[in-house]
């Protein structure tokens, strides 16, 4: 960790290689987390459970495609706090689950039966706490 002191006042900024570290789990997390979601959506739809919304279809392969986007997001916010928040690992965690639960609303809301509201509920969950943790994990306390 390097301290610079400026006017603008004190900026503390992450190595290189430590946020290099946090993106390579993160990517590791992503493609986890994004076999996950499609595996949930797919069982789901196995089991029963409808995947229209608004009366279409959501493909199996957009939970993953929509997991990856949103994981990447959430790798950028991590790089970013890594480089510059004061407490990296605090401000992420707190930050992303303030996001996940803020991605529910829309779950809650949708043109769907409970069912699937609930399933994409459980999907966003399931990425959640796979990334989450594990570029937790890598950012400093």
């Amino acid at each position: 960790m390097t301290t610079t002191t400026s006017a603008l006042g004190t900026v503390r900024t992450a190595p290189a290689t430590s946020i290099r570290r946090m993106l390579a789990a993160g990517v590791v997390a992503t493609v986890v987390a994004s076999a996950a979601t499609a595996s949930v959506a797919a069982a789901g739809n196995a089991a029963g459970i409808s995947l229209d919304v608004a009366g279409a279809p959501i493909p199996v392969a957009g939970f993953a495609t929509l997991t990856a986007v949103f994981s990447v997001v959430g790798l950028v916010l991590a790089a970013v706090l890594a480089r510059f928040a004061k407490r990296p690992r605090t401000a992420f965690v707190r930050t992303t689950v303030v996001l996940t639960a803020l991605s529910l609303v829309p779950d809650v809301l949708a043109d769907a039966a409970s069912g699937t509201k609930v399933l994409l509920m459980v999907t966003h969950l399931v990425a959640a706490a796979i990334v989450i943790p594990a570029v937790a994990r890598r950012l400093a306390a």
